[in-house]
């Protein structure tokens, strides 16, 4: 079960396409992968910023962090989405913010699968892997 929430913020979900947990579900499944229990809470930079300092001990903004709960094959987790660094991020990176927003919601999908982007190499991989999970929903689920 894919579940959506807001955290210290107002942010309208309904502008979330109706069929994320369908391609959420469709990328787990192509790593041989099932979804159990994911959670997504989107928040404010604030908010993430102190899940940063509380639990990573890192005192410094990013777009999202992922807890992994699994314990066995099917994935379970908390990924905490800051909707004002996506927003930003979108601006940078000239896109669109449903498009940026996308990309990190399948980021922290590919956290729970077993990627990691902690040096340059992982970094490539990670965002060929977020390319063709956002390829697959605008050509299938738009």
């Amino acid at each position: 079960m894919v579940n959506f929430f807001t955290e210290d913020i107002e942010f309208n979900l309904s502008s979330l396409p109706l069929n994320i947990s369908e391609w959420i579900t469709i990328t787990t499944n192509q790593a041989n992968l099932k979804v159990d229990n994911l959670n997504f809470v989107f928040c404010s930079d604030a908010y993430l910023l102190e899940i940063n300092k509380s639990y990573l001990h890192h005192d410094y903004y990013t777009d999202i962090i992922t807890f992994d709960n699994s314990e066995s094959s099917a994935l379970e987790g908390d990924i905490f989405i800051s909707i004002e660094r996506v927003r930003e991020n979108a601006q940078l990176q000239q896109t669109t913010f449903k498009r940026e927003l996308l990309r990190v919601i399948i980021h922290g999908v590919l956290h729970l699968i077993g990627y990691d982007d902690k040096d340059d190499n992982s970094k490539i991989t990670m965002r060929m892997m977020e390319d063709k999970y956002l390829d697959l929903y605008f050509r299938d689920f738009q």
